[in-house]
């Protein structure tokens, strides 16, 4: 399966995400490294991640431990995703990195 249980739930955890530089996240992140809710119990197949970066689609954040934690399709304008709740760190008065560069990307498209 390309998608997995994972061995311990992220489901009502905080955690460390590494941001590859060079990547999308990276840039809209401007920083290495970022803390996220997780509300999850699945996970992307590890034996499958050589498949998809070929297909185009790279990892751009992953946990301490080198899990995979952001993917993106790198020419696109906006493809992005997390097993983390970006709106759960987000409010009116400081949206969420990854919430506004989503904005960003809906308003080019006009």
């Amino acid at each position: 399966m390309v998608i997995n249980k994972l061995a311990c739930s992220l489901s009502g955890k905080t955690e460390t995400v590494r941001i590859v530089p060079g990547t999308f996240a990276h840039r809209v992140y401007a920083k290495e490294e970022t803390v996220e809710e997780f509300r999850c119990n699945y996970g992307l197949n590890s034996a499958y991640q050589e498949q998809f970066r070929r297909g185009g689609v790279q990892v751009s954040g992953m946990d301490l431990a080198g899990e995979v934690r952001i993917v993106e399709l790198a020419d696109h304008r906006y493809f992005v995703a997390t097993l983390f709740l970006p709106q759960l760190s987000s409010s009116p008065d400081k949206p969420h990195p990854l919430i506004v560069a989503y904005l960003k990307a809906a308003l080019d498209l006009e």
